[in-house]
């Protein structure tokens, strides 16, 4: 089937031949910016239509596409909208750093309508939950607060308020039973200006507060009003409206439960009571301030039952071990890393995309090799061994790539403003911009001898520089779709690139000649690496599986078994040739044997996927960098 895209559509499903909609007439988008297929809407609302799809370069993934369908005349007052658009969709994509806030997977604007592609969440709302299960039991409440109030934080510690909290807008997940906090679509960024002036009335009666429905303002404690309202309901299963008293001016829940024979305990119902409150001044404040009010609740059993004659209290979670929340990061300080020691990375671009900035960090870092030594559980210190040596600004969106030549003096960077930066190491000094690519950079690399930087980009092109004059010396044509990895083989004559069109290429670095192009993957390549020997190209990729092909015979030598069970983000090769690192969305980091191609031993500790590795000259250190905001050694 082929769904119409047309908002206002009234019967959207069409037949797979059919060119127009039946129903509305609208030409018919079979795939949504060529890979996205659009199933079915699963939602409507102000803004436009929520629907699930396919998407056909992740091995048909299911994802969820958030329409929004803005009523506007005129160029300027499109490209305006799609301007606050992508902003929105730049919070959007560091909330979903969050384990349990869907991922931002992709935002475009197509035929005048603006597009979120999220993470699919497989799952149950809490909604479902209460229809299929009955009213929630106080101890059920209480892990609701424990799971819900940590993402809150971590969303107002991002300048967000969500504006919509309900129990049709939290999903217990499927396969680990956590809380995930759904639906930004209506999320607002918090400023001074934003929480003190009118705005946009949005919100669901009965979850949103007073002054959030009056006129449109919304603060923290409006989003905890409406987790307070959500667990009422979870409770009672009697409408959150339906629960006040607007002649007594009070709320009515406890009553409720009294006429059923149940009840709750003291600290739980204060802590309701509070985040209930009508006027702002005298709620919490913050998650946080209801977080530490929370863990002296649990110190007290909840009542799991009840009857006429009393309450009945069970000691199961008297010692229940409370959500350690998550690390305070501002929005503003969200970026992109960069870290630089004296153990000279051969490899050393750790990078995820946040902001326009690059930190360069300097150390003297001291471990065994990898291949001997466990996996340290100490956390490295900020204040004794990491300080910033400078912080580089320039560009004017988010930076994608970073990478240092090999002695170290010079760092090059790249972003979704299409432009490549140069900057020297020892200064911070910006010494030219690199201009040519008319689509954002993906990947980045340095030569070994420091002359040549190779470019990867959404254009399709890798492009090779002189980085001393920053002139372009050739274009490589070859790929269909986005470049996603690059690397020079040690000895400086091979360039490797690898695509979403689901291909390796293998280049020529001195004249550009493509010398081979390998095939017959099953998913979009994310990492490609070359053997120090010249022996073997790895790649790694949506498809969760590492490929091994020879240099000599040009066929796949291996897939790696027992590998990663999500995308492979990264490869790396030890400078031994005989040991190789990857890393993916499962959270894991694999260290391998190359020449029997077997697992040595699995890195575990990130909370989220690892998305970039590094490693020394000299193999003994190896650096990953993960969406759950740390960088590992």
């Amino acid at each position: 089937m082929t769904c119409c895209l047309n908002p206002d559509c009234q019967q959207p499903q069409n037949a797979d031949d059919i060119e127009f909609c039946l129903s509305c007439g609208t030409k018919l988008t079979v795939l949504l910016r060529g890979r996205y297929r659009v199933m079915r809407p699963i939602g409507q609302g102000g803004f436009g239509r929520t629907y699930l799809a396919l998407d056909d370069d992740r091995l048909k993934a299911r994802c969820v596409i958030k329409q929004f369908s803005p009523q506007l005349q005129g160029t300027k007052a499109l490209e305006k909208a799609v301007k606050l658009f992508e902003q929105e969709a730049v919070r959007l994509y560091e909330l979903g750093e969050h384990p349990q806030i869907p991922a931002l997977l992709a935002y475009f604007e197509h035929d005048k309508r603006l597009y979120l592609v999220q993470q699919f969440i497989e799952g149950n709302t809490l909604l479902q939950e209460l229809s299929q299960n009955g009213v929630f039991i106080e101890q059920r409440i209480r892990e609701v607060l424990a799971g819900i109030l940590p993402i809150l934080k971590f969303v107002h510690d991002h300048q967000v308020i969500h504006r919509d909290i309900t129990p049709s807008n939290i999903i217990r997940r499927k396969f680990d039973n956590k809380l995930v906090l759904i639906d930004f679509g209506v999320a607002k960024l918090l400023s001074v200006e934003t929480s003190n002036q009118p705005g946009t009335k949005i919100g669901t009666e009965g979850y949103a507060p007073i002054e959030q429905l009056r006129s449109g303002k919304a603060y923290p404690a409006s989003d905890i009003y409406s987790l307070g309202a959500t667990c009422l309901f979870l409770m009672t299963q009697v409408k959150p409206e339906d629960l006040y008293d607007p002649l007594e001016g009070r709320w009515l829940w406890r009553e409720r439960l009294r006429e059923k024979g149940r009840a709750i305990s003291e600290p739980i119902a204060q802590i309701l009571d509070k985040m209930l409150k009508d006027l702002v001044s005298e709620r919490y404040p913050s998650a946080a301030a209801v977080m530490k009010d929370l863990r002296t609740a649990l110190s007290s059993p909840p009542i799991v039952a009840s009857s006429v004659g009393g309450a009945v209290r069970s000691s199961g979670l008297a010692n229940a071990s409370y959500p350690s929340s998550i690390a305070n990061r501002s929005a503003n300080q969200s970026r992109v890393s960069q870290s630089v020691s004296q153990s000279n990375l051969s490899r050393p671009s750790v990078s995820q995309p946040g902001a326009s900035q690059v930190h360069i960090s300097g150390a003297l870092p001291s471990k065994p090799p990898i291949s001997r030594a466990p996996l340290s559980r100490q956390p490295v210190s900020g204040s004794q061994q990491w300080r910033c040596l400078h912080t580089l600004t320039g560009h004017s969106r988010w930076v994608t790539a970073v990478t240092i030549s090999a002695d170290g003096s010079t760092i090059a960077s790249g972003g979704l403003d299409d432009s490549i930066k140069v900057w020297d190491r020892s200064t911070g000094e910006l010494l030219r911009t690199l201009t040519g690519h008319h689509k954002p950079i993906n990947c980045l690399s340095i030569s070994p001898d420091g002359q040549t930087l190779v470019s990867g980009s959404d254009d399709d092109t890798v492009r090779l520089w002189h980085l001393a004059s920053g002139n372009l010396l050739r274009s490589l044509t070859g790929h269909t779709r986005d470049v996603s990895s690059v690397v020079i083989s040690t000895d400086g004559q091979l360039l490797a690139s690898g695509s979403e069109d689901r291909t390796v290429r293998l280049w020529n670095l001195a004249t550009g000649e493509m010398l081979r192009a390998f095939s017959g993957l099953a998913g979009m390549v994310r990492s490609v690496a070359l053997s120090p020997n010249g022996q073997f190209l790895v790649s790694g990729g949506l498809d969760n599986q590492i490929k091994l092909w020879s240099l000599k015979t040009n066929e796949p030598v291996r897939t790696l078994p027992n590998g990663h069970f999500n995308s492979v983000n990264a490869v790396v090769i030890a400078p031994d040739g005989k040991t190789l690192v990857s890393a993916s969305k499962d959270k894991t980091i694999k260290v391998w044997d190359l020449t029997v191609g077997a697992v040595m031993r699995n890195l575990a500790g990130h909370m989220d996927s690892v998305n970039a590795l590094a490693m020394s000259s000299d193999g003994k250190l190896l650096v990953s960098g993960s969406s759950d905001t740390t960088i590992r050694l």
